[in-house]
């Protein structure tokens, strides 16, 4: 079959309720467009599903259990899905994110992932777990994302990635003088890369900050341009230019506001003399 990709099942709950949802389909000889017409929904979101960039919904795995005869075997994956500490939407980014030529981040109160340390990364997900809000192995899941996210910024030639940090995220210590002392140092290191450019929002921008959420922004090697915005319960990827256009104009013009580059890592430099 042409342009059939390959799934990976060890990759994510998703990736594995994929596969399955592939070996039934073809077991019955069905395309994903046969099966789309039985459940209701279109071939585009079969092959999604299929490929983990989207995670299955509750609908969906009922619509797909009356489609394949399967009593509630889909159901049943389905709930390992669910009980992901990933957020929806988050999985198809990180396939856009991976192969991006360019990314534009913009943070609050943490180091963005991308550019946290392993000991700042487990702070954030042992936090999460002693407050109730993951499961050990949900964190375990989190932080081996985080990996495979990291990795891919050393790929040739590498995106220029553009950050811009809420004067929160150097200031909120995370894991002990030693940990945020090692996360500033990886944070002043990216900064000399040559396909770099980090930036510091700082307080008294005050109102004229245009964004009150985490925001990323990928452009694509054929020049597409996608949003990614999360809340604490979901997460959104948009396609649409009618919505990552003023998003894009919004974050340039924050970054004209906030610190230059040198300005900056010389905040960030403060910052790292208050730690060991």
């Amino acid at each position: 079959m042409v342009n059939r990709k390959d799934l990976d099942p060890d990759k994510s709950p998703a990736a594995r309720f994929g596969q399955r949802l592939r070996q039934l389909r073809d077991e019955r000889g069905w395309t994903q467009e046969e099966l789309a017409v039985r459940m209701g929904c279109s071939g585009t979101h079969i092959s999604a599903v299929e490929t983990g960039r989207r995670p299955p919904t509750p609908r969906f795995t009922a619509s797909a259990d009356r489609a394949f005869g399967t009593g509630d075997l889909l159901e049943r994956q389905g709930r390992a899905v669910w009980n992901t500490a990933i957020l929806e939407g988050f999985p198809e980014f990180v396939t856009y994110e991976v192969c991006a030529a360019e990314i534009r981040l913009f943070e609050l109160g943490i180091i963005p992932g991308l550019l946290q340390t392993p000991d700042y990364a487990a702070a954030i997900t042992t936090g999460a777990v002693r407050r109730g809000a993951i499961t050990e192995h949900q964190a375990e899941e989190r932080l081996l994302l985080l990996e495979r996210r990291q990795e891919s910024l050393r790929r040739n030639p590498p995106p220029l990635v553009y950050v811009v940090l809420d004067e929160s995220c150097i200031r909120r210590p995370v894991g002990g003088p030693g940990v945020m002392a090692e996360q500033l140092d990886r944070l002043l290191a990216f900064a000399e890369l040559p396909t770099t450019v980090v930036q510091v929002a700082p307080f008294d921008l005050g109102e004229r900050r245009a964004f009150d959420l985490p925001v990323t922004l990928v452009t694509l090697p054929d020049r597409t341009q996608l949003s990614y915005a999360e809340s604490a319960q979901q997460g959104r990827l948009e396609r649409d230019m009618r919505f990552v256009q003023p998003l894009m104009t919004a974050y340039h013009q924050m970054q004209a506001e906030s610190l230059s580059q040198a300005a900056s890592v010389a905040v960030i430099e403060q910052a790292r003399k208050g730690t060991p």
